[in-house]
Formats: structure tokens, C-alpha cells, sequence
């Protein structure tokens, strides 16, 4: 491709609506469009950067037996209520209704309508295991669409859904997407980890997330370096550190006068304790509950944590209005101790003595209180994020984190939907048995992002070689000396006819646009034309990723092109 001919329309000044680098890069390096609020337009880049993302994906979807389908986006009503989740999803989901009044909503995932479509066609042990794939967009009504395709209302993605007779077939088929991600993220050339996941509202009874590392990453991940553990914070277990049970030291409880004290570094100020030895009182409703959540002050609430040990739907934290009427204290004053409401305490709040909460009074706080004596919580359970330093719940050493961003997610659903929906099979016996699903998902335009994420430096995007828009490009010093222009038109031919994506940059601009313009769009391997080189019969190649410049003799560039793009 010539790029006096190619669109893609680059912008020197960062957009102000861009949050994060790749937001600012796709935009700036002629990628993409804002259509509305999380929504884009593809321009030619990044369509074959996702064609060759896609590529890859389906391949080894093929690979482990996968057959590809096409969904419709447009999903009727009734399927979702038979599942149970027209109202579970809430806001997120696009509804719309035809003009018979019907409803129908945006595919925000498809879980709903294969099983209907393998219940329909599926009747024997003998159609069994199945795996069915397919990759189309998404829609989701993100309540604040953020950070360019991170968080966008309309995304692609790839999703399959296995079949199988039992839970020892669905191993099978778990671990066959486990290996094929994994070779899909080794052949796009990204740094990953595979890490422990929750399952969310997708359901299900074990999940593992692909996480693309990278510092701008809005998960977090501990990791234990001894051990092969890894888990986003949400699903990380906090264990306790084996030591002896506390000497019973239990004081008299007692009341204190902390007036404008409201927050936990107040009560560290003015009492001189630490946070640590601090307790924190946090109001949610749950399913319309009133509930409280107790963990010590230098520790952080897991709100998925919490949703699993409640078993609820809905779960947000309570206005101070809610807590006043029920508790006549405000936020900063509140406590277990006398607390009307049912309480859920973290598993680190059963080993502190003589803790300081407050008193349901406002400016007023409890000292010595312990937990067992002074108060009796409904459940004791694992209920803070996990934290650097934390012990591995593997093998005992301590942890690390790291920030990723999730770019593919794999479920065991069990019978979730094929119960919900009456997906039965006959088995051998002549008994209808529930068939038992997976669901295996890759963000394809989020890995885009991802991978800019990852890639990049001060000049640009650096894409690696296996999802580059093209692999080199061409860069003709001076388009008015004939001699350059020749030798750039003869590589131009020669890479094309050996099959390399390749752009000749023969636009009428300075030598330095068409520098910055190669770094900023990140074409992995330039070949610049010029005067001094030329004289020598040579011309200067330079990998994106890499600061040398090699002299290359002109008759062996392509052969050196060609075995940069096999080796790397």
C-alpha cells in the first residue's frame, strides 16, 4: 500500500477526551473514530490489526475442534426471562421492542440463545461434546463509557460454548480452551498472566481470567513467585498467618468523646493507635437489606467477596439517610456494638483485641471492644481485598501484585442454563440428562487496546509483528531524487511479491513527518532510502522495539526483512 493512498488520518495534539495511552494513540495514529459516547469507528489500521487478532483467535478455536456459528444480535425477550436474567442484568442491557410491542434486547453475551439453539438440536449422547464459536459484537449501556475500547457500548468479541455429557467432559473441554488461549496470547506476542477469576454474573463454579500486563491495567493481580498461584484481587484469598491464638488480654470496654473525628486516619491521629487496630463500619443493602460489613481500617472491602457470602442480586452501599433512620448515627460514628442490623465481619477482625469503632453516637467511639464479647457478627468470612505482602494461600509465601487488563475469560457454567432452559440430552439409558456447558470469551477489540497498553513508548505504538496493520514500511528520504525513489519502488515490489505487508511512504513531506508518522502508527520494521546509504548501495533498516540501525546491502534486504519477520 502506497501512503499517499492509504487513510489514516493522524493527529499531532492529544485529544482531550483521552484518558489513557491507548485511547490517545489509537486516536492520535488514525486507528479509530469517536462515533458517540463508547462508541468507534475502525479505520483501515485497526481493522486489520483486528482481522489478524481474529485470525489468530480462529485458528485455534478450529485447532481444539471449535466450529464457528453467527448469532443474532437482536435476542427475544423470553429467553432471557426463562434464564432468569432479563432483570438480573439491569441498566447494562440495550432493550427495545419491535412494532408488534414485542422485546428484544442487544446481545450483551450469548449464553441464552446457543443453549436455546442446541436444545432444539440436540437430542442424543451420540451429538455430544459440542463446541460452537463465534465472533460479532457486543453491546453493553456502560453507565460511564471510559478509556477508548476498554469500556465501550459496543465491542467485539469472540465467544465459544462447549456441550458435553458430564463435568468429566466439561474438564476436558475447559482444558482445551485453557491451552488455546494460551497459544493465542504466545502467538499475539503480549506479556499475560492467567490468574483465579470470580465468575460474575455469568455463573458458574470455576473461571480463569487472561490478563494482559500492563501498569495502566484496571485489575490488579497477586501472584505468588514461589508457587504457580495467581488470582484477580476479586477472587484472591486472604488466609490468616499461622501463628499462636493472643494471649486473652480483654480490657473493659469503654465509651470516648471524639468530636469531627470521622474517618480512619482521624481516630489514628487522635488516639494514637494504628489503623490496623482500628475497625471500620461499612452499610450496604443487599436485596433491600440493611446490612453492615466490619474489617479492620487499614484494609480494603471486597464488594464481590461480600456479594457471594450474601448470595444477593443487588448490592450497593446505603445513603446516609438509610443508615441515620436506622442506626441514629452517621458514617464515621458507626459500629458493631448494639448495631440493630445483621453483621458480616472479615476473618482478621476475630483476631484483634481491644479494637477501636464507633459507638452509633455520632462523635462518639468505643474502646477495648472485642469481637465474641462485646458483639456477635452472622458470618465471619473472607471478605477484604488481598494486598501485596499477604500470605499465598498455596504455599505460604508472601505475595505480589502486579495491574493487568482481562482480555479473555473462561467459565465451567455446569447446568446453570441448560437447567434454566431445559437443555436435556438422552443418555444411553434412555434418560434425559441436562447437558453440561463452559463458556470461553475473548475480547477482540480489548486485546487491540491491550496490546497499545502494553506497547508502546514516547513516540507511538510499537505493534508486535503478529498483529502489526503492516510489517514494514518504506521510507524514501526525498521523493524528488529519482535514484531514492527507484530503490524504494524496487523493495516496495520485491517485499510484495514475497508476500510482506508492506507501506511505501511516498507522500510529498519532510523526512521527519514520515519518521514520526512510522513511530507514532508502529510499523515494527522501517527502511529508510537515503543519500549516504544509497552511495554505499545500502539502506538503513531499524526494528520499531530497537534503537540500532543496521546498513543492509540493497540485494539482501528482503532476505533480511524475511528472516526478522520468521525469527521474532
Amino acid at each position: 500500500m502506497k501512503a499517499s493512498q492509504l487513510f489514516f488520518p493522524t493527529l499531532r495534539e492529544v485529544p482531550s477526551e483521552a484518558e489513557i495511552i491507548s485511547h490517545q494513540l489509537l486516536l492520535r495514529a488514525g486507528f479509530m473514530r469517536k462515533t458517540s459516547a463508547g462508541v468507534y469507528t475502525y479505520l483501515p489500521m485497526a481493522l486489520r490489526v483486528l482481522k489478524k487478532i481474529e485470525n489468530i483467535v480462529r485458528e485455534e478455536m478450529d485447532k481444539a475442534g471449535g466450529q464457528e456459528i453467527l448469532m443474532p444480535i437482536i435476542q427475544p425477550q423470553e429467553i432471557w426471562e426463562k434464564s432468569g436474567r432479563w432483570s438480573l442484568y439491569g441498566n447494562e442491557m440495550f432493550r427495545l421492542k419491535d412494532r408488534h410491542d414485542r422485546g428484544f434486547a442487544l446481545g450483551p453475551t450469548h449464553e441464552e440463545i446457543i443453549t436455546t439453539l442446541v436444545d432444539g438440536e440436540v437430542h442424543s449422547y451420540r451429538d455430544l461434546p459440542l463446541l460452537l464459536y463465534q465472533i460479532q459484537n457486543k453491546y453493553r449501556d456502560e453507565i460511564r463509557p471510559r478509556f477508548g475500547l476498554m469500556r465501550g457500548r459496543e465491542f467485539i468479541m469472540k465467544d465459544l460454548y462447549s456441550f458435553d455429557l458430564d463435568e468429566a467432559g466439561l474438564d476436558v473441554s475447559y482444558k482445551k480452551m485453557y491451552k488455546a488461549y494460551k497459544a493465542i496470547y504466545d502467538r499475539l506476542g503480549l506479556d499475560y498472566r492467567v490468574v483465579e477469576a470470580d465468575s460474575g454474573a455469568i455463573g458458574g463454579n470455576e473461571s480463569h481470567e487472561f490478563m494482559v500486563l500492563a501498569e495502566s491495567g484496571e485489575s490488579v493481580i497477586v501472584y505468588c513467585q514461589k508457587c504457580d498461584y495467581a488470582a484477580n484481587v476479586e477472587k484472591a484469598e486472604c488466609g490468616l498467618e499461622k501463628q499462636e491464638p493472643p494471649v486473652n488480654n480483654q480490657q473493659e470496654m469503654i465509651k470516648i468523646s471524639t468530636p469531627g473525628q470521622r474517618t480512619i486516619q482521624d481516630l489514628v491521629d487522635f488516639t494514637g493507635r494504628p489503623a490496623s487496630e482500628q475497625i471500620k463500619t461499612l452499610m450496604y443493602v443487599a436485596d433491600g437489606e440493611l446490612v453492615a460489613v466490619i474489617l479492620r481500617g487499614d484494609r480494603e472491602l471486597n464488594e464481590i467477596k461480600l456479594k457471594n457470602v450474601l448470595q444477593c442480586q443487588d448490592l450497593f452501599m446505603a445513603d446516609e439517610m438509610t443508615v441515620r433512620e436506622k442506626c441514629q448515627a452517621g458514617f464515621g460514628s458507626l459500629g458493631p456494638v448494639g448495631l440493630n442490623v445483621p453483621i458480616y465481619a472479615d476473618l482478621e477482625t476475630e483476631r484483634l483485641q481491644n479494637f477501636t469503632c464507633g459507638a452509633n453516637e455520632d462523635d462518639y467511639h468505643f474502646t477495648n471492644v472485642n469481637l465474641g464479647r462485646d458483639f456477635v457478627p452472622e458470618i465471619i468470612a473472607d471478605l477484604r481485598n488481598a494486598e501485596a505482602g499477604d500470605i499465598c494461600p498455596v504455599c505460604g509465601e508472601p505475595l505480589y501484585t502486579i495491574r493487568g487488563i482481562e482480555v479473555g475469560h473462561i467459565f465451567k457454567l455446569g447446568t446453570k442454563y441448560s437447567d434454566a432452559l431445559d437443555a436435556t440430552y438422552r443418555d444411553q439409558n434412555g434418560q434425559d440428562q441436562a447437558i453440561v456447558m463452559g463458556c470461553y470469551g475473548i475480547g477482540i477489540s480489548r486485546t487491540l487496546a491491550a496490546a497499545v497498553e502494553q506497547k508502546n513508548d514516547a513516540d507511538g505504538i510499537i505493534w508486535p509483528l503478529a498483529i502489526a496493520p503492516y510489517q514494514v514500511i518504506i521510507i524514501p528520504v526525498n521523493n524528488k531524487k529519482d535514484d531514492q525513489v527507484e530503490a524504494a519502488n524496487y523493495l516496495y515490489k520485491e517485499l510484495l511479491n514475497q508476500g510482506v505487508e508492506v507501506i511505501l511512504d511516498d507522500r510529498d513531506e519532510r523526512a521527519g513527518v514520515k519518521f514520526k508518522d512510522a513511530d507514532l502508527i508502529g510499523i515494527p520494521l522501517r527502511i529508510t532510502i537515503g543519500p549516504k546509504s544509497l552511495q554505499e548501495n545500502k539502506a538503513e533498516v531499524k526494528k520499531r522495539w530497537d534503537e540500532e540501525i543496521l546498513l543492509v546491502e540493497m540485494d539482501h534486504v528482503v532476505q533480511h526483512v524475511l528472516d526478522t519477520i520468521k525469527n521474532v
